[in-house]
């Protein structure tokens, strides 16, 4: 399991028992809604990880001085959700089991329920700060508890009201938003109201899932189910930098699907975001 992959994200090429970072691969995307290809999301990040450098001048830090193991994309039976969660699930709990730091990177955003049922049994109290163009609250989608439009609602499920707080959310359906009126902090369209949501939050366990369609797709093209509307880069840079200052337990980057932007530059703004993650964490 923790043999080195064979092709790394840039400078995570730091010894297993040296690693204080585990990246994880879920390529998984049955139940995406509309557009598939996130399946891709992360070993494309790897590859193309090395168009960048590994130091950033927005941190003054570089990715040779982190320690970061990526063990590479588990191998997930694409036609059941169930069964690739469980691989998901287990392979979050071996990293923590190791006393590392799981860092997930998807998929479509079901993904994030596995790493979940890892890491809520062991974080009593665990929030999660979810940066999103979607809700992702429904109870089900055609009939299926498990698909990426319920990936929220099934995480609710596990932590219960209050745990859960959104920004950038502009999509969703009406019973969606009825729904979480009460048991979810939802902000609207932008990262107004981040900084007072993390001043409560500090010191408590969280885990934070970033779907990358958060981005306008003029600047994100490369993802299922884009929403016009978006934040900039720059203003989820610094959205990004801020949740990692919190005592994060785990992360994800989900919903690249980089066959829908053959231009690369979904991709490439996917590794730049990762790589300050990295950073920040580390």
């Amino acid at each position: 399991m923790w043999s080195p992959n064979v092709e790394t994200f840039l400078g995570c090429d730091a010894p297993f028992a040296e690693a204080n970072i585990v990246l994880y691969g879920a390529p998984f995307d049955s139940t995406t809604s509309f557009r598939p290809g996130a399946r891709f999301g992360s070993s494309a990040m790897r590859h193309e990880s090395f168009g960048l450098e590994t130091y950033s001048p927005y941190q003054k830090k570089d990715l040779t001085d982190c320690r970061v193991f990526d063990s590479g994309d588990l191998e997930l039976c694409i036609g059941d959700a169930a069964l690739a969660l469980s691989a998901i699930e287990a392979r979050c709990l071996a990293i923590l089991d190791a006393g590392k730091f799981p860092f997930l990177l998807g998929g479509e955003h079901l993904v994030t329920l596995g790493a979940m049922r890892a890491l809520a049994p062991r974080y009593p109290g665990l929030h999660i700060v979810h940066f999103d163009a979607h809700a992702d609250l429904r109870d089900e989608y055609l009939g299926a508890p498990l698909s990426h439009a319920c990936v929220l609602h099934r995480c609710w499920d596990l932590l219960g009201d209050g745990r859960i707080h959104q920004f950038g959310i502009r999509s969703g359906d009406r019973a969606e938003f009825e729904w979480g009126d009460g048991k979810v902090e939802t902000h609207l369209f932008s990262f107004d109201g981040l900084a007072q949501t993390l001043a409560a939050l500090e010191g408590k366990p969280v885990y934070f899932t970033l779907d990358l369609d958060v981005l306008d797709p003029g600047i994100f093209p490369g993802t299922g189910t884009p929403e016009a509307g978006g934040v900039s880069f720059v203003k989820l840079l610094q959205a990004v930098l801020s949740v990692c200052r919190l005592n994060l337990v785990g992360c994800d980057v989900v919903e690249l699907a980089p066959n829908l932007d053959p231009s690369g530059v979904s991709t490439a703004t996917a590794c730049k975001i990762v790589r300050e993650m990295l950073l920040a964490l580390s």
